[in-house]
């Protein structure tokens, strides 16, 4: 704050962070110093992601992130499983920083939130769309908010909170609709590292008709996961991965 200077800091998920007081650099001039950190690191010195953290406060005692982050993504390798999707005519809304993390591959919809409750309000909401395909929620306070800052007390808080929202969220659900709670990563508060854990992630499958207490195994590959989807969705496709949908149905 005293030289109106960026905080500039890596972590070794491939990600480049950018992070500015907003009062004192505006949120649009710290989203330009990220779309031209994005153009530089590519080829040999490419990261995953560029990431825009805008905070607020007045000392080392309070300062708060914003909802105004932004990801700047490198463009995905191969087709998405969100593309297959949108390019069969269905729908992909996404919550949260879905877009941002695929730079938009398949998106036909999409809203950002401030936190995990506001997340799953917008969830409810785009689950009242009758349109076929995909709902793809990213509840982001797990990680930014309480695993990488340690905070056990909070990341307890917030499972129990989100925990309270699950009933809303099953009694959306339609006849054939199917509910996937799983994540990308581990991040556990408890480590001594604030960076991200090495625990396999979850996969909890729900759906009023769907087999109940089936059990899928230590999957190889995220992948099985989008495999799932796209062939519950009828959907042609030459994802990596094997689907386990025929354990369910």
């Amino acid at each position: 704050m005293r030289t109106g200077y960026p905080i500039i800091y890596t972590s070794a998920d491939s990600v480049f962070q950018i992070a500015a007081h907003e009062e004192i650099i505006p949120i649009p001039e710290l989203y330009k110093m990220c779309e031209i950190a994005r153009e530089m690191l590519v080829g040999d010195k490419m990261v995953g992601r560029v990431i825009a953290r805008p905070f607020l406060g007045t000392n080392k005692g309070d300062f708060t992130r914003t909802s105004n982050r932004h990801d700047y993504a490198i463009e995905p390798f191969n087709k998405t499983m969100m593309e297959y999707i949108s390019e069969a005519n269905q729908s992909v809304m996404a919550v949260g920083k879905i877009k941002d993390i695929f730079t938009g591959k398949g998106v036909t919809d999409s809203i950002t939130i401030k936190n995990n409750m506001d997340g799953v309000d917008k969830t409810l909401e785009f689950m009242k769309n009758d349109e076929k395909g995909l709902v793809f929620s990213n509840l982001v306070d797990f990680d930014m908010k309480f695993g990488h800052r340690n905070d056990v007390e909070g990341y307890a808080n917030a499972l129990v909170e989100f925990d309270n929202r699950l009933p809303e969220i099953i009694e959306a659900l339609g006849q054939e609709d199917i509910l996937i709670i799983t994540a990308d990563h581990g991040c556990d508060p408890t480590t001594e590292s604030t960076d991200h854990s090495r625990e396999y992630i979850p996969v909890l499958v729900y759906g009023k008709n769907i087999k109940q207490n089936v059990n899928i195994g230590t999957r190889q590959c995220f992948s099985d996961i989008g495999k799932t989807i796209l062939e519950l969705l009828n959907v042609e496709n030459e994802l990596v991965g094997k689907s386990f949908a025929d354990m369910i149905k």
